[in-house]
């Protein structure tokens, strides 16, 4: 069984920055994927990055270049730097893991005020 639990989010100006953090506790091997998604009111959930084996990592075109995803092996967390902030950036933010199956957090809400 995994938990994952969510950290760091909250309201920032345009243009500022912030970082989620993602407790992993359980299971999770070293090459199994863990990510970052977003949903924003009225709209569906959406990949923002992941990072996955060998520490490949991926991010959306709305989000290439501001965000960075990192991941520290030996706490078995994953992190979300995300700079240049843009109010379009506003939702709920949720960790993500796959081992034989999905794991969610719970969410954690992103606000940015322009």
């Amino acid at each position: 069984q995994v938990q994952l639990v969510e950290s760091g989010g909250g309201v920032v100006q345009a243009g500022g920055s912030l970082r989620l953090s993602c407790k992993a506790s359980g299971s999770i091997s070293n090459n199994e994927r863990m990510a970052w998604y977003r949903q924003a009111p009225g709209k569906p959930r959406e990949l923002v990055a992941h990072i996955a084996e060998g520490s490949t990592t991926y991010y959306s075109r709305s989000v290439r270049g501001r965000f960075t995803i990192s991941r520290d092996y030996t706490n078995n967390t994953i992190d979300l730097q995300m700079d240049s902030l843009k109010s379009e950036d506003t939702a709920l933010y949720f960790c993500y893991a796959l081992t034989w199956r999905d794991y969610w957090g719970q969410g954690i809400q992103v606000t940015v005020s322009s």
